[in-house]
C-alpha cells in the first residue's frame, strides 16, 4: 500500500507542482501538503474500510480516493510526455509546466465526472449470438441473460438494483445467470440492495455461482440466500434445461479462490458439477473467472460465461488484468470446442468510476450451427 500510494500521488505532485510550473510559494506549499495528506490517508482509509471492521464510510472515501488517484496518476504520466513534446517545440517554462498542469487537471476532472456517471447508470444491454455445435434445433434461439459483479457495497444502490432487474425482465430470457460477486459484505448487511433479485423472471432457470468476493464475506450465506429467493445455486452442480426433445446442461462451479478460502466443502470442482450429465448434451458453464476456462476446455464445455474482470473498469487497468486472465471482455474461442464469454460486469468494485470500460447486461442468444 505504501508503494502504491507513493506512485499514485508522487507522480501527479511532480507533474503539477515540481516540473517547471514555478507556482507562487503558497500554491506550491499548499499543493504539497494536500498530496502528502492524501498519501498518508489512503492506506488508513483502505484498511479501515476493507479490513476486519468493514466501515462503509471509510471504504467509500478510500475507494473514491483510490480511483481518483489512479486516473490522476495515469494522466500525469501522459502529462510528462506532453512536457517533452512542448520542450521539443521550444516552449519555455513556466508556461510549459503550467499548460501541462492545466491540461492534466481538466482531463482528470472530466474523466472522473464521466466515469462516475457511467458507473452509477443502469447498464446498457449487450446482445450477441453464440453458435454451439451440438445444440438441438428446439433450443435454437434460447435466450440467456447475464448479470455479474453487482458488488452491492457502501453506496446504497437499492433503486439501481431494482432498475437492473426491470431491464433484465424486459429481455424475456429463458435463463438468467448471476455469475458471482453479488456484494461486498454479508447477506445481513447487503440484503436491502440484493432483495430486488428475487423479482428476476426467467422461463426456464435462474442460476447463480459464487465469485471471489463472496469468499470475503460468508459465501455459504450468499448461496443459501439465493436459494431462499428462488434462484438455483450451482455449487459445483448442474441442472438440465429442456425444450421439446432437446436438452442443455447448465453447470456451475465455485470461484477459483474458493478452496484457498478454507471454507469447508468449497472449491471449484467441474467433475462434480458435471457428474451424471449425459456426455452427448451441450454444456453451458458458469465460472466467475475467465481463467477457469482451462478446465472447461478439458471437460468439453461448449460455452463458459464469466465476469470478474470488469473490463478493466478504469482504463488502462485492463492491461494489468490481462496479466492474470486470458481475456478481459467479449467472446473468445479456446481449444477446438469451447467458447468463452467474459462480461465487463453489471456494477463496479471499489472506486465508483468506469472509464472506457462500460458496464453491461448481456443477452446471449444460443444458435445451432
Amino acid at each position: 500500500m505504501f508503494g502504491i500510494a507513493l506512485l499514485l500521488f508522487g507522480v501527479p505532485w511532480w507533474t503539477l507542482f515540481a516540473s517547471g510550473a514555478a507556482w507562487p510559494a503558497p500554491v506550491f506549499v499548499i499543493g504539497t501538503v494536500v498530496f502528502v495528506a492524501l498519501f498518508a490517508v489512503l492506506p488508513l482509509l483502505m484498511m479501515a474500510g476493507h479490513g476486519a471492521r468493514h466501515r462503509d464510510r471509510a471504504a467509500l472515501a478510500g475507494d473514491a480516493l483510490l480511483g481518483a488517484g489512479w486516473v490522476l496518476f495515469v494522466w500525469s504520466v501522459f502529462g510528462q510526455v506532453l512536457l517533452f513534446l512542448l520542450f521539443v517545440a521550444g516552449i519555455e517554462n513556466p508556461h510549459r509546466g503550467r499548460v501541462v498542469a492545466g491540461a492534466v487537471v481538466v482531463s482528470v476532472a472530466v474523466l472522473l465526472a464521466w466515469g462516475y456517471a457511467e458507473a452509477m447508470r443502469v447498464p446498457r444491454v449487450r446482445r450477441l449470438d453464440v453458435v454451439i455445435d451440438p445444440l438441438g434445433a428446439a433450443l435454437d434461439g434460447l435466450r440467456v441473460a447475464v448479470i455479474t459483479d453487482t458488488h452491492f457495497g457502501p453506496i446504497n444502490r437499492v433503486r439501481w438494483s431494482a432498475d437492473v432487474v426491470a431491464r433484465v425482465n424486459e429481455l424475456d430470457a429463458d435463463i438468467v445467470c448471476h455469475v458471482g460477486d453479488i456484494a461486498d459484505g454479508t447477506v445481513e448487511v447487503r440484503r436491502e440492495q440484493s432483495d430486488p433479485l428475487a423479482s428476476v423472471q426467467a422461463s426456464s432457470a435462474r442460476v447463480y455461482v459464487t465469485g471471489n468476493h463472496e469468499y470475503f464475506s460468508e459465501a455459504q450465506g450468499w448461496l443459501d440466500y439465493m436459494e431462499g429467493i428462488g434462484w438455483t445455486a450451482l455449487h459445483n452442480r448442474h441442472v438440465v434445461v429442456q425444450r421439446g426433445d432437446d436438452r442443455l446442461v447448465v453447470a456451475g462451479v465455485d470461484d477459483a479462490t474458493a478452496e484457498a478460502s478454507g471454507l469447508r466443502g468449497h472449491g471449484a470442482n467441474l467433475e462434480a458439477a458435471l457428474a451424471g450429465a449425459e456426455s452427448t448434451l451441450p454444456i453451458l458453464l458458469l465460472a466467475h473467472q475467465p481463467k477457469q476456462v482451462i478446465h472447461a476446455v478439458r471437460a468439453g464445455v461448449d460455452l463458459q460465461i464469466s465476469g470478474h474482470t470488469h473490463g478493466g473498469q478504469i482504463w488502462p487497468f485492463h492491461a494489468l488484468v490481462r496479466l492474470e486472465q486470458p481475456v478481459v471482455s467479449g467472446l473468445s474461442r479456446h481449444g477446438e470446442r469451447t467458447a468463452l464469454y467474459t462480461s465487463r460486469g453489471t456494477g463496479f468494485w471499489g472506486p465508483p468510476f468506469r472509464v472506457f470500460a462500460p458496464s453491461e447486461i448481456t443477452l446471449l442468444t444460443l444458435r445451432c450451427p
